[in-house]
């Protein structure tokens, strides 16, 4: 299970089909492999073997590309970043993951220099950018270095392969572990799912240190198809490509969606050749869902997942029978409802989802206390509501965090989101609750506009109002915003949206 040795054997038997295509380029597998070769033996040559961690700092690009592979090769511990962090934000988790080298942008040049005191596991000479700067540089290194397959490493399937830090939409992020054993499994798993073959091009507009892009980053490189990495999100720029590589499969998150769904350049014609549009990273409001299935059927899949490793998948064929469901676990993977005394619930009960299976972490990097909360007799707990029918489908209810108590009353913010987003001035919808002198919490929504300046935020509140199912559903104030405070996976933070209201600061955002 060396997910190392997947490349090489591209290269051999399809060398010549293209492996990556970024910006201007365009590579086949041989190319492709020969650039991770490279990358693994300049790290050989300083030093870093079985087990050194190497963290990158870099937006999506080729160089990311080629180290996720590279560190695969010589058995190294990958620790994506996020390019969005600084000083304050990085150097912990440098020092948590025991990098000794770092690979980054050159605008990381400054902050990394700020921050060298602190950081005493990084080896000198160890820091490497894909720019100039006085840090040794990427281009020159792989340069100088041969393009033949690295020293054969002795590797196995329960050997580490990344650290993924969480994106903190809870708290301090922590550093979950996979093994080449599991992401193996996300090779074989998602391949089959999506229905992804030799033949597929899969294009990928968001974050690459965000854990969804290896939902379909690994298939992809597992058999050998076309991977069509894009810079950023850019719903024009997303059109275009779609349409001009006949690209089949994209997993994309809600705000992804969203935007695409609302944009003029958004067509049906030009994105015919997808196959499948998943989601992943957050809840798709059944607005949007019913909006994208009208204008491209028979195309959408939802997956609902934890990096930490559990997983369950609406298929597209079943969308239109339970279009409200995130689908049954996967295969080899097991699921219960425990209710608040751990008893498991009955259908249609809703109460914390656990699950197992063999993409499941060992546990969060050196934190075994916390990894003894999440894993219990082998279950992971989510620390997500929600429920199953009859036929073992879940659907999901909210975050145990993100529930409002109301009066004594349970409010579950996304049953009022999915009200927010029915009114045709609203994009997107996020309700989380604030103190209340009476009922202890109430909700309020922020929400972003299609065109501002088309609703104001009282007449937007009472519109709401008006259609809750329940008087505990009514929303004290509506926020108007230009945008959400989010995650590298696009996730919206709710709890950076609720804390001005619980430390007693100005209650507008």
């Amino acid at each position: 299970m060396n997910i190392g040795l997947l490349l090489p054997r591209h290269a051999r038997n399809r060398p010549n089909h293209t492996a990556v295509v970024f910006e201007s380029s365009r590579l086949s597998y041989r190319e492709f492999n020969a650039r991770v070769n490279r990358l693994a033996n300049a790290l050989s040559a300083l030093g870093v073997g079985k087990g050194d961690k190497v963290a990158t700092i870099l937006r999506n690009c080729l160089s990311l590309l080629e180290t996720y592979w590279a560190v695969a090769k010589i058995g190294a511990v990958v620790v994506p970043l996020s390019p969005l962090l600084r000083e304050k934000a990085l150097a912990p988790l440098l020092r948590d993951s025991e990098c000794e080298t770092i690979i980054a942008s050159p605008d990381f040049a400054g902050p990394l220099s700020a921050i060298r005191q602190e950081l005493p596991n990084i080896l000198e000479d160890h820091v490497i950018l894909t720019g100039k700067s006085r840090f040794p540089n990427y281009d020159e290194l792989t340069s100088r270095a041969s393009d033949s397959e690295p020293p054969p490493t002795q590797i196995a399937g329960d050997d580490l392969y990344n650290i993924m830090y969480t994106s903190g939409t809870t708290g301090m992020p922590k550093g979950i572990v996979h093994t080449h054993d599991i992401r193996a499994v996300y090779c074989m798993l998602f391949a089959s799912t999506f229905r992804i073959h030799p033949e597929s091009v899969v294009v990928h507009a968001g974050s690459l240190v965000f854990n969804g892009a290896f939902v379909t980053l690994m298939p992809a490189m597992y058999l050998g198809s076309t991977y069509v990495l894009l810079d950023g999100f850019d719903p024009r720029r997303f059109v275009e490509v779609v349409e001009r590589e006949a690209a089949t499969h994209v997993m994309m998150v809600p705000s992804q969606i969203v935007a695409l769904l609302g944009s003029p350049y958004f067509s049906s014609q030009a994105l015919q050749s997808l196959e499948m549009i998943g989601t992943v990273g957050a809840p798709l409001h059944a607005e949007h869902k019913e909006k994208l299935n009208r204008s491209l059927p028979g195309r959408f899949y939802e997956l609902y997942g934890l990096t930490e490793g559990f997983i369950t998948v609406l298929d597209k064929n079943d969308y239109a029978a339970k279009p409200s469901s995130v689908g049954p676990p996967q295969p080899f993977f097991e699921m219960r409802i425990i209710n608040d005394q751990g008893q498991d619930a009955g259908p249609g009960e809703i109460g914390e989802i656990i699950g197992r299976g063999p993409a499941l972490m060992p546990g969060y990097y050196k934190q075994p206390d916390l990894t003894a909360q999440a894993i219990l007799d082998g279950w992971l707990h989510t620390g997500d509501l929600g429920y199953a029918d009859e036929d073992g489908f879940l659907y999901l209810v909210d975050r145990k965090k993100d529930m409002i108590i109301s009066g004594g009353t349970n409010v579950f913010p996304k049953d009022i989101e999915e009200i927010v987003v029915q009114h045709p001035a609203v994009r997107e919808a996020a309700v989380f609750g604030v103190p209340h002198p009476k009922w202890g919490e109430t909700p309020v929504a922020a929400v972003i506009l299609q065109e501002p300046e088309r609703i104001s935020a009282e007449e937007l509140r009472d519109w709401i109002n008006e259609r809750v199912h329940a008087k505990y559903q009514r929303v004290d104030s509506v926020v108007i915003m230009e945008d959400f405070p989010r995650s590298t996976a696009g996730k919206t933070l709710k709890r950076i949206l609720r804390e001005p209201y619980w430390t007693g600061r100005n209650s507008k955002i």
